[in-house]
């Protein structure tokens, strides 16, 4: 249950009365002709206040970020002490300073406002003047940063780490699929004509923004293991489609790098599977070929060895693997590579989840890579077929 709190103004000390977290704010109140003035002439001490002051009124700037004035009020006038402390020349006491957004946007805030109000000044202030509050400013700022990656990494290491990683994958993915969405909808002409240079570039947002949301959905699956099937039960569905709906999607970014996309569907098409696990895989490979493919060609194909098994095959004409990254290849949120290395993505989600999901469908994911014909990742898959009649 939330308290009714006393809280300090930011520059008058004048208590307020709010319901929320118990701040217990020191009034950002100086007095320029006495010791803590530092040294410091009142036109600038006056520029901190002036800016501090805008800052708090201007409070739904940051309304994302705060649950109310008060609030905002608050972490200025916690920002407001530590900048007047560092000012003159003592140590920045940030134990009450919060680590959060609010606190970190406000700051820069706060910096902007400083730096125009300076610019105003007639008579313009002493340089050396204005860059010691400047650099006071600049002390807290980076506190605040060290403070709070000190924190978030904490938070990562705790017991609750995954459920944060979890949640910001989340946060990412609801407004991508609404990015999806309207992309696909204005490319469709649904609202209206678009021209070929629109439809062009619509392709590419719907594109960019579903490799987003696959990153995001990468993350979220590797915290349930990876290795989640969506479909419970092998169901029938066509080869085909699901080769021709990877090419829909990555043409965009292939047509950018004047790539080609080669589809090879096998002879008999209609089978029983796991059809989402099986696109999601074929996706993610074929988006990955074309990454790291400069010119020619990625080929996504479907080779049936024997009546009730097709051999899957992403297979690019780029550079190949290195040596010494096929040891890691597999292993999720492995070092970065060193500049133009070959890396399957920066995290190594994608392919760590390819791997898990074909192995739960049953099989084994299988590179070969070499400088001088590419890479290409293949798998084989138990799929018994299916009667026309039981598509759809």
């Amino acid at each position: 249950m939330k308290s009714e709190t006393a809280l300090p103004d930011s520059t008058s000390g004048e208590r307020r009365r709010t319901s929320g977290p118990a701040y217990v704010a020191p009034p950002c109140v100086w007095d320029p002709e006495g010791p803590a003035g530092g040294g410091l002439a009142p036109p600038v001490w006056e520029a901190l206040r002036d800016s501090v002051l805008a800052v708090e009124s201007r409070w739904e700037s940051v309304v994302e970020h705060a649950a109310s004035a008060e609030e905002v009020a608050a972490h200025v006038a916690y920002l407001c002490a530590a900048i007047r402390e560092a000012a003159i020349g003592q140590e920045p006491d940030m134990g009450l300073v919060p680590r959060n957004a609010l606190a970190r946007r406000l700051l820069g805030l706060i910096r902007g406002a400083l730096l125009e109000r300076l610019q105003m000044l007639a008579p313009p202030p002493d340089p050396s003047q204005a860059l010691r509050l400047l650099g006071a400013v600049e002390r807290v700022t980076q506190r605040l940063e060290v403070d709070w990656s000190q924190r978030f990494t904490d938070r990562l290491g705790g017991p609750d780490g995954l459920e944060l990683v979890v949640e910001v994958a989340h946060d990412l993915r609801s407004p991508l699929t609404s990015i999806l969405f309207l992309a696909e909808t204005l490319q469709r002409a649904r609202s209206g004509p678009v021209n070929l240079v629109q439809e062009r570039q619509l392709g590419l947002i719907y594109s960019a923004a579903f490799g987003l949301s696959s990153v995001a959905s990468d993350v979220i699956e590797l915290a349930r293991g990876g290795d989640r099937l969506v479909d419970l039960d092998p169901i029938p569905f066509s080869i085909t489609d699901i080769l021709e709906s990877v090419r829909d999607i990555v043409l965009p970014i292939a047509e950018e790098k004047s790539l080609s996309v080669r589809l090879s569907p096998p002879e008999s098409d209609f089978r029983v599977g796991y059809p989402v696990a099986l696109s999601r895989v074929l996706l993610n490979l074929t988006t990955n070929a074309l990454k790291f493919t400069a010119e020619g060609f990625v080929e996504v194909s479907a080779r049936q060895v024997s009546a009730g098994a097709v051999e899957f095959a992403v297979r690019d004409t780029g550079r190949g693997i290195p040596p010494q990254s096929m040891a890691t290849l597999f292993e999720p949120f492995r070092r970065r590579q060193k500049p133009g290395e070959y890396a399957f993505s920066g995290s190594g989600l994608g392919l760590s989840i390819c791997r898990k999901l074909v192995e739960a469908m049953g099989s084994v994911m299988q590179v070969e890579t070499s400088p001088e014909h590419g890479t290409r990742f293949y798998f084989v898959l138990e799929l018994p077929q299916a009667g026309e009649g039981m598509i759809g």
